[in-house]
């Protein structure tokens, strides 16, 4: 009679947790690596006096390290709902783990040369430099998009949640699209710029370096890029509200459509050379067009809600 073996576990013992998905490990990774660049930027801020046209040197690093964080926290979290597709993911996770480590790393590289990264051709180094985050980006862009048609086209999604996830996904693509034309901005700079009306650099609002004199289209970049974080927290605190599940949906579409109207209305503002708190009277007419069409559009799904839900009951 063969004994049984010495190891093998008891009859009633739980199977043993499966790991996470290698993307999911990849982009684990990808987020530890953004939290080092950005706790590398924030020292770089306290011990580096050096400025960069007219900004502290080390705070590009430390906003690009921010937003690099917030993209891949809630870029993990979205492809986690697409149970298919493993090694398409895994393939997506690692050229944004290895496309945005090598971006970290050239823009803080830049700073310890005493220079800037973007729209810089003034040797042949920075060109390579410049030319090659422009090529890691625009394949961040399109992994991007991947991702966001395979969590669009998966279903057993809580549907207001994917609602939030689709408006953040779409607004978001078109925010990072918009960097096009800071490439193309070549009326007052060599290698494109993202000033409007006068060269990078000069006054800018704290924090952001938003040029306080000229338009700048960053703004609108920003915006765009962080609906992605912005629209599925929107979707997270109408899932507790006591309301049909097509009310909250359709207020997310309202939502959306707001937010990509927002990224519109800056980015035409910063086209026309304005600065962001300096618009004109034509900037503050649509802005208020559009604040006035997102409370009509919320006040119109509100009553037909209510109306619904009051025709059910008799």
């Amino acid at each position: 009679m063969t004994a049984a073996p010495l190891l093998a576990p008891p009859p009633d013992a739980a199977p043993a947790p499966l790991p996470p998905p290698a993307h999911r490990r990849l982009l684990t990774v990808a987020i530890g690596v953004g939290a080092v660049a950005l706790a590398v930027a924030l020292i770089g801020l306290v011990v580096d006096p050096r400025s960069i046209e007219g900004a502290p040197a080390w705070l590009k690093p430390a906003k690009f390290g921010v937003s690099v964080l917030l993209y891949l926290v809630a870029i993990r979290w979205m492809l986690g709902v697409v149970t298919d597709r493993r090694r398409l993911l895994a393939v997506l996770a690692t050229v944004m783990l290895v496309a945005l480590t090598a971006e970290l790393v050239a823009i803080d590289v830049q700073v310890l040369r005493g220079t800037t990264s973007h729209f810089n051709e003034s040797t042949p180094f920075d060109t390579v430099v410049y030319l090659g985050m422009g090529g890691l980006i625009s394949t961040v862009f399109v992994v991007t998009a991947i991702g966001a048609v395979l969590v669009l086209r998966t279903r057993g999604v809580d549907r207001t949640i994917a609602a939030g996830m689709r408006w953040g996904l779409l607004v978001s693509l078109a925010g990072m699209a918009e960097a096009v034309l800071m490439t193309v901005n070549s009326r007052w700079h060599d290698a494109g710029g993202h000033t409007v009306g006068g060269v990078d650099g000069g006054p800018g609002l704290p924090l952001t370096g938003w040029s306080t004199l000229h338009g700048d289209l960053r703004i609108g970049h920003f915006l765009g890029l962080h609906a992605l974080q912005v629209l599925p927290l929107l979707a997270f605190l109408l899932a507790r509200l006591p309301l049909p599940e097509r009310v909250r949906t359709r207020m997310l579409a309202v939502a959306g459509g707001g937010y990509g109207g927002l990224l519109l209305l800056t980015t035409w503002q910063a086209l026309r050379g304005q600065a962001l708190l300096s618009p004109d009277a034509l900037t503050l007419a649509v802005a208020a067009a559009l604040l006035l069409a997102v409370a009509a559009g919320t006040a119109v799904v509100l009553v037909s809600g209510r109306h619904s839900a009051a025709v059910e009951r008799l």
